[in-house]
């Protein structure tokens, strides 16, 4: 969620903050606290005691990281936050940070811990008051741990390998987790993160993500003022929702402009303009911009390069488009979450980047424009549920996520109009089988991808040196994980048997069975 502002009233919500220690997953926590029905806000790790007092924070939770707390210059929490009195979670990096300024001792493990643990629960107060004195399955992701207890504290669970896995302090409302309740692997974490929430914070949990979007319409007017914008609408999920609600916002002020950058898959542009002609009439501007893009990608290999390419491209064609427009000092876009976690870490911290988006990190100067992202700080399924929220038609919701760079990172090696239309004949081919395999909705995406290799093949008793085409099925809620879908074999067969017979210039045909991490979902 966005900081809220001044003018807004700090009791609004229950409000329980997440102190980021440069934690990949820090949106996640977040994300977990507002499925138990709580409001929360991400901010700085240092952010000052007298800020949090002024919020009426409810909690506070402190977020993993990649530092050691024994190492100088390693985060710190500003002077006075363990004086505010609210109850406080620390997650592993916080965990050994809260035991640390407490008077604990935080060393080295001899082996680290990485994956499934089972944790031994011997209090089953307060945080794990649901599950009883039993052993329940977490996820660890350490390479130090707490040795030593301090005064005061009290040992609540422990794995084979960290003796101290979980602490509270008797005389302060302070816990501390080794393990990671946020992720899907932690099989009661949904229930940990409720007994601190609602037990140990005193949270109501009636905060529902239903009001984000009246939210969002009015920062979008606080923002915008009087202004125009101008919205890159691409006829997925993100920009659909951004679109909705700029127009709820600004109404006849919001102008969407919609770049054929050539890289789009079959029948795409003729979807988007069919599904937006008639909400937006003479302010959806489409504008052809195919060869100039594959002009740019000739003979470039690099993806990174071809990201690059793409990225310089569009803000150019934009920018055209955008003064033909006339008058717009903001530009609307659906950055999320995800988007900004694997492209840097929102606070320049040390979180590796993954991948480069051209619609992250800000602006050109010479574009013009102020962005207005409401989006930013949300998962995909989150956008969904907000887009339901507006009455956006079902079919654009369920759509499968398209890179922004388009078939560009499916084309590995060099993009040729001749390699792209083969790559849509394929791809078309995919999502018609699965859509009639009733398996559409189910995952996260499906698609195919061309390699940049050849393949002997037999075709008609002759032999042949074609091309291989990969398919792709993953399931996921929000993108920041994957699985590998293991799709029926006779549906795949079908797959294979059409791209090989009806896409020419394709022999062979493979499926990807790698999960993320510790692939990516895209090849490039």
């Amino acid at each position: 969620m966005g900081r809220r502002t001044e003018e807004e009233p700090a009791g609004r919500h229950e409000l329980v903050a997440i102190l980021d220690f440069g934690s990949q997953y820090g949106q996640l926590i977040a994300r977990r606290v507002r499925e138990r029905g709580v409001y929360c806000e991400i901010l700085p790790h240092d952010t000052p005691a007298a800020e949090l007092r002024r919020l009426e924070v409810r909690g506070l939770i402190l977020s993993g990281g990649p530092a050691s707390v024994y190492e100088p210059g390693s985060p710190r929490l500003a002077q006075g936050v363990l004086e505010l009195g609210v109850p406080v979670l620390g997650i592993c990096y916080g965990m050994q940070l809260l035991c640390q300024e407490l008077g604990c001792r935080v060393a080295p493990a001899e082996r680290r811990e990485y994956g499934r643990s089972t944790l031994e629960v011997h209090d089953a107060s307060d945080l794990f008051a649901g599950l009883g004195r039993s052993a329940t399955t977490v996820w660890m992701s350490h390479g130090d741990r707490v040795d030593e207890l301090g005064p005061g504290f009290v040992p609540l669970a422990s794995t084979a390998n960290s003796p101290h896995a979980a602490v509270r302090h008797g005389a302060r409302r302070v816990y501390g987790i080794q393990f990671h309740p946020e992720v899907t692997h932690t099989s009661e974490g949904a229930a940990i993160l409720d007994g601190f929430l609602r037990r140990v914070c005193g949270c109501r949990g009636d905060w529902a993500m239903s009001e984000f979007a009246g939210e969002a319409v009015e920062a979008i007017r606080r923002q915008v003022g009087p202004g125009r914008v101008v919205c890159g609408l691409s006829g997925g999920v993100d920009s659909t929702v951004v679109a909705a609600l700029v127009d709820r916002a600004v109404g006849e002020r919001l102008s969407c402009i919609f770049v054929d950058n050539g890289l789009l898959r079959a029948g795409e542009r003729e979807a988007v303009e069919g599904a937006f002609r008639d909400r937006f009439r003479s302010r959806l501007h489409t504008v052809d911009a195919g060869a100039r893009f594959l002009g740019r990608l000739a003979g470039v290999r690099d993806p990174e390069d071809k990201r690059l390419r793409i990225g310089h491209e569009f803000v150019a064609v934009f920018r055209e488009a955008a003064g033909r427009v006339g008058g717009a000092g903001f530009l609307a876009q659906g950055t999320l979450y995800p988007d900004v976690i694997e492209s840097r870490h929102p606070r320049g911290g040390p979180s590796a980047t993954i991948k480069t988006h051209h619609n992250v990190g800000g602006l050109p100067p010479e574009l013009g424009f102020e962005l207005v992202e409401p989006l930013r700080s949300l998962f995909k399924d989150e956008v969904r549920a907000i887009g339901r929220e507006l009455g956006i038609p079902r079919e654009l919701l369920v759509r499968h996520p398209f890179p922004g760079p388009g078939l560009a990172v499916r084309v590995l090696g060099e993009v040729t109009p001749e390699r792209l239309s083969l790559l849509r004949a394929a791809d078309r081919i995919v999502t018609e089988e699965v859509r009639a395999a009733g398996l559409y909705e189910e995952l996260w995406q499906a698609f195919a991808v061309l390699l940049p290799v050849g393949s002997v093949g037999v075709m008609g008793d002759q032999r042949t040196y074609e091309g291989v085409v990969a398919v792709r099925a993953v399931e996921s809620t929000d993108g920041m994980t994957a699985d590998w879908v293991r799709l029926p074999h006779d549906l795949l067969g079908r797959i294979s048997t059409r791209i090989t017979q009806e896409v020419a210039g394709v022999n062979r045909v493979v499926y990807d069975v790698t999960s993320k991490p510790p692939g990516t979902i895209e090849w490039e």
